[in-house]
């Protein structure tokens, strides 16, 4: 390697890719905090009414998204998703070399998010699922929800940007209820 391509890669990890990396991050974090904390708080509220446990989840996971949306946006684009990061590049609204930053940054702003809602419902940090969540009803409705999601995201391009955040938690919380595939620990 060259002194100019070394000069040049340390550029390309400059504090810009961390800084926005880390913003995806702390994003993502706060979006499985909502996810997955509503989720506790749903089920324990409800008494076993999953309908309006599910409801109570959509309703906050998707206000959750419009305010990370808009608060995060700015620095990072605030995907929160990989294959959200993935389409960016690919549409060139972001430079392929920042991807594997915000992917690392979104999976392990996941897994913190996670385990800050078990730590503030009282509940183990580390669990294994005791649901089945695979199979093709659950494969297409990934497919079908995540095709949604971009269609949403590319769709409100032409509008101002705040339009973007109030279609995508509205988008999401409808995703909730017509697809297969569940978002917390209230669907068994």
């Amino acid at each position: 390697m060259t002194f100019l391509e070394i000069a040049a890669h340390r550029r390309a990890l400059s504090r810009p890719i961390v800084h926005e990396a880390f913003t995806e991050l702390v994003a993502t974090a706060f979006l499985l905090i909502a996810v997955v904390g509503s989720g506790i708080m749903a089920e324990k509220l409800c008494n076993g009414n999953v309908g309006l446990a599910l409801l109570a989840n959509a309703i906050a996971t998707g206000g959750a998204l419009v305010a990370l949306i808009l608060a995060f946006g700015p620095q990072s684009g605030a995907h929160m998703n990989p294959v959200v990061t993935l389409a960016a590049a690919a549409t060139e609204g972001l430079r392929w070399h920042t991807v594997p930053a915000y992917i690392a940054a979104q999976i392990i702003g996941a897994i913190l998010g996670v385990w800050l809602a078990h730590i503030m419902f009282d509940l183990p940090v580390w669990q294994l699922s005791q649901h089945v969540r695979t199979g093709l009803p659950q494969w297409v409705a990934e497919v079908v929800a995540t095709f949604g999601l971009l269609t949403v995201i590319w769709g409100c391009r032409a509008h101002r940007e705040p339009v973007t955040a109030f279609a995508v938690g509205a988008y999401i919380t409808g995703a909730y209820w017509f697809t297969a595939r569940p978002r917390s620990p209230i669907l068994r």
